[in-house]
Order: C-alpha cells, then sequence, then structure tokens
C-alpha cells in the first residue's frame, strides 16, 4: 500500500493535517509520499496532458492520493492523476469544498475509512480538451467520418489537455466580444458573439456554468453542459449533450483569434499562436472520488446553493 499525500502548503490547517496523518500512516506501516500542490504547477506544460509523462514517477504504485486543501488542490490533484483511474480522496480546508470531504470528522478518521473500503466510490466524467491553434493541422478537418478521427499531436501539433470542471473559451483583457461557432459531433449548431463559451463536465455544472445560467446537472450524467457567456442575442441556451458528443468551438476571424484567452479549470492556457478551434469531449477514463459520508449530490447541493 502506498499513498500520495498532496497538500495547500499555503494553508496551516492543511499542513497540520498532513502531519497529524503522516505519523498515522508510519505507526500502520504504510509508506507514503508528501507533496505541495504548488508543485504541481512547476512544469511548463502542466495543464498538458502529455506532461502526465513528469507524474509517473510520483504516481508509481500509488493506491490512493489525499488532497488537503479546498477544491482547487482537488482540481490540481485530478489532472495530475489524469486518466489513471487512481482514487482520490479530498479533504476540505478550503472555502467551497464542493469536490472534498468535510474535515470535521478528522483526517485519520476519513482515511482510515477509506482504507478499510467504508468510503463510497464515486466516477466523475472529465474532459479531454483538444486545441487547434493557427498554422496547425485539423484532423476532424480532413475526416470523412467526424466520429472516427484521432488526434494525433506528433503529426499535426494538436494540444491536448485534462480537465475535471470546465474550459472556457473567453474574451481577452481588451475586453472585445468575440466571434466564434458552436457545432456538436459535425454539425453546425449556431453562430455567436458574446464574452464566450463554457464546456463542463456534470461535476463541472456547479461552477463557472453555473455562474453562466447553465443548468446544476447530477454527477453520473456523463454527458457535457455547454453554456454561452454573455452571448449578444435573446435567444441563445445553454445545451445538454449524450456522452459520446464533441463539442467544437470555432473561432470565425483573425481579431477573435488574436482576442481570446482559454482556461481550463480556472488556469490560464499560455500558447504560442492564437487558437482556431477547441474540441471538448469526455475523457476515457472517469475521474475516481471517494465520499466518506452518506449526503447525496442533491443533500449537498441543497446545502450549499439553496
Amino acid at each position: 500500500m502506498r499513498i500520495l499525500i498532496i497538500r495547500n502548503n499555503s494553508n496551516s490547517q492543511a499542513v497540520d493535517a498532513s502531519l497529524l496523518l503522516a505519523t498515522y500512516l508510519a505507526s500502520q506501516n504504510i509508506t507514503f509520499d508528501l507533496l505541495d500542490v504548488k508543485s504541481l504547477d512547476k512544469h511548463p506544460d502542466s495543464l498538458a496532458a502529455q506532461s502526465q509523462d513528469c507524474a509517473d514517477a510520483a504516481l508509481k504504485d500509488v493506491d490512493l492520493v489525499v488532497a488537503l486543501g479546498g477544491d482547487g488542490t482537488i482540481l490540481r490533484t485530478a489532472r495530475m492523476v489524469a486518466f489513471s483511474g487512481i482514487p482520490i480522496l479530498g479533504i476540505n480546508f478550503g472555502h467551497l469544498g464542493f469536490l472534498a470531504n468535510a474535515s470535521d470528522d478528522g483526517v485519520v478518521s476519513l482515511v482510515a475509512s477509506a482504507l478499510s473500503g467504508e468510503a463510497i466510490s464515486e466516477k466523475r466524467t472529465n474532459l479531454c480538451v483538444e486545441v487547434v491553434c493557427v498554422g496547425e493541422q485539423d484532423p476532424y478537418e480532413l475526416s470523412d467520418n467526424f466520429a472516427q478521427a484521432e488526434m494525433d499531436e506528433s503529426e499535426c501539433g494538436v494540444h491536448r489537455y485534462f480537465a475535471l470542471n470546465e474550459v472556457a473559451l473567453t474574451r481577452g483583457a481588451n475586453g472585445r466580444i468575440i466571434d466564434f461557432s458552436l457545432g456538436i459531433s459535425g454539425e453546425h449548431v449556431a453562430d455567436m458573439r458574446g464574452d464566450g463559451f463554457v464546456v463542463a463536465s456534470a461535476i463541472g455544472s456547479t461552477g463557472y456554468a453555473l455562474s453562466a445560467g447553465g443548468p446544476l446537472v447530477a454527477p453520473g450524467f456523463s454527458g457535457l453542459v455547454a453554456v454561452p457567456l454573455a452571448p449578444h442575442t435573446l435567444r441563445s441556451r445553454a445545451l445538454v449533450t449524450e456522452g459520446s458528443d464533441v463539442v467544437e468551438l470555432t473561432l470565425e476571424s483573425d481579431r477573435s483569434r488574436e482576442d481570446a484567452t482559454l482556461f481550463i479549470d480556472g488556469n490560464l492556457v499560455e500558447l504560442e499562436a492564437p487558437v482556431k478551434r477547441v474540441y471538448v469531449s469526455r475523457g476515457q477514463t472517469p475521474t475516481t472520488l471517494l465520499r466518506c459520508n452518506n449526503d447525496g449530490f442533491y443533500t449537498h447541493v441543497s446545502h450549499v446553493f439553496f
């Protein structure tokens, strides 16, 4: 048994909890490692799925990841774990804590519950984000069958990222609205003008997408939530897709491409060339989160949002 502890070093409660947990694990002869969550952002490509190679050493033989902090710590931890399927036990020492277990029961009790198999394992849909920049080849455009097109970074320079909550394509610092089109699985849906667009997973529907007027979606849903940001129209609506769908956002003009910014789980994505098109689909392997209480999604939602 090997446990990886990821803590927010700027949170004194999380630091104290990690020391208490380390003492407990040592007394149980359980191997563990400790990382500061900020160290996960040091690699220049830390947002990219390709940078998962850099996490392999830390994740080797790991059976459980314990994240001590707020939802931001959980999001960074999920990005590190990505599509490995290693379960994450989040313990909240932040503000909202929608993704984590409450720390009231004590970190040792929660981890002991997870180790004994008493915790509830929940599979959560994540997102695979594929970005095509200006001057790069788009394999979807070259394929006769949209559903069977494959992104090959080595051949076409496509940038692939992992997201647990959402991807947001938004207007830039100059404040000008952007022009873009929305497509789903090869079918054109709408041409839009506005502040941008958010594509969220079910678990991400409680975040930015909710603030933009999107629906709250039960976490077991495998599709995507697509929400426009301040659209310059009276007819635009949020969409909920099937699990197999691919959401396509295309920036239609050079000005929009120069102005637009891309955020993944709240982190700015920096690229050498302007973004031309973004594809968002369901990740192949869901993220596994452990829950140690009996409160279901709707009870949690009622406490946080109502």
